[in-house]
């Protein structure tokens, strides 16, 4: 941002009636590696000040994705343990990386059967998770946890690069021989994550991943419903949530208006059911040394949120759907909802609150764009759609 632009733009902050003086104190500037960015003085914002403040749901503790884009496996593996407690069997930590495995397969198969027109990335949708475990089952993490030769991290960048590039041969060489090329993308995957059991032991007993979630985890499969808020498509209808992340075009995402999408989460977490979420987090609002996220007044004031601010961003994409994340818990400031978000990204590890961060009623309204839960935790809406 050029200094004159930066100048423009603080005069029309100050001409605007919609910015008291107190709210354009928020906007500072602040020199960073030698550029001028707008940010945010959190120092005057009541919020919570630590995740023990929250009514919370039963989740496992944060885990990282560290340097990896599979943070749609981390928060809906942490929302499937979640689910275990609230159903009433006992929580277990689940294998990420089983269910990462089994997607990149997914995908480059795709990716072949369309001759290359398939996205392949290191990005999902949560309910990709749901399709892994139909398909192929889940593995407890002491069973397989994708990390070989004593590392303790996840470090993804060789592996995509390697996938990356037998693709691009693939598609150059109009070599679509599917076996012959999944069998090398498992070499790959081998290489980097180690090969997935076949078969794990529970109870004394050897027995598959699927037999694993089918007779011991129990997880109701069917009963997980997707949202979206859009005026792309009729209300009260389902359809595609067009991001390049849901790389399959699933069309079974309830469209509803924001009031009632917002509402749902918050009713849900209320009620005792948490959700997974969608949505952006790349916002001069999200500051991951404070813990917190929200909309500043700068961009927009709460009470002007609404469809059509919601939609102007997504168009141009100021909104993005760039991370996956778990909402564990709410807690009520004044007249602000305050919701705990349990994160495996950078985002919700520089703070102090390692693994959490608090999301402002006003950001999960502007920038959350998508959401699993559990279709009790929605009955009611779901009686709207034919």
């Amino acid at each position: 941002m050029s200094k004159k632009f930066s100048l423009f733009f603080l005069f029309l902050i100050l001409v605007s009636s919609s910015f008291s003086q107190k709210k354009l104190n928020e906007a500072i500037y602040k020199e960073i590696n030698g550029r001028e960015r707008l940010t945010l003085d959190f120092s005057t914002i009541e919020r919570p000040k630590t995740h023990e403040e929250f009514k919370s749901v039963f989740h496992l503790p944060p885990v990282r994705q560290d340097t990896t884009g599979t943070c749609w496996c981390f928060s809906s593996t942490s929302f499937f343990e979640s689910e275990l407690k609230r159903l009433g069997k006992e929580p277990v930590k689940l294998s990420e990386m089983f269910t990462v495995y089994h997607e990149y397969l997914d995908k480059c198969r795709r990716f072949i059967r369309e001759k290359g027109n398939s996205l392949v990335s290191e990005g999902s949708q949560n309910n990709a998770v749901v399709i892994q475990y139909k398909k192929f089952g889940a593995v407890r993490a002491s069973d397989y946890n994708g990390l070989l030769n004593g590392s303790t991290s996840h470090d993804h960048r060789e592996l995509v690069k390697e996938i990356e590039s037998y693709l691009d041969y693939i598609k150059k060489n109009n070599y679509w021989d599917e076996e012959k090329a999944l069998e090398y993308i498992k070499l790959i995957l081998n290489k980097h994550l180690g090969k997935p059991p076949e078969t794990i032991n529970v109870d004394g007993k050897n027995i598959t991943p699927k037999e694993y979630m089918e007779k011991y985890l129990q997880l109701p499969l069917d009963d997980y419903v997707l949202f979206m808020s859009t005026k792309s498509i009729p209300f009260y209808t389902k359809g595609e949530y067009k991001v390049p992340d849901n790389w399959w075009h699933c069309k079974e995402y309830h469209n509803v208006p924001l009031d009632e999408f917002y509402n749902a989460i918050k009713n849900a977490i209320i009620n005792g059911y948490s959700l997974t979420l969608a949505g952006d987090v790349s916002e001069p609002g999200l500051n991951s040394n404070e813990d917190i996220a929200i909309i500043p007044t700068f961009d927009v004031l709460p009470e002007n949120i609404n469809q059509d601010s919601r939609e102007f961003r997504f168009s141009n994409r100021t909104t993005t759907d760039d991370h996956g994340i778990h909402l564990v818990g709410y807690k009520k400031i004044g007249k602000d909802d305050w919701f705990l978000i349990k994160d495996s990204g950078g985002t919700g590890w520089r703070g102090e609150e390692k693994g959490y961060i608090f999301y402002r009623g006003d950001y999960i309204k502007l920038k959350m764009l998508a959401f699993m839960v559990h279709k009790d935790a929605v009955k009611d809406l779901l009686k709207k759609f034919k």
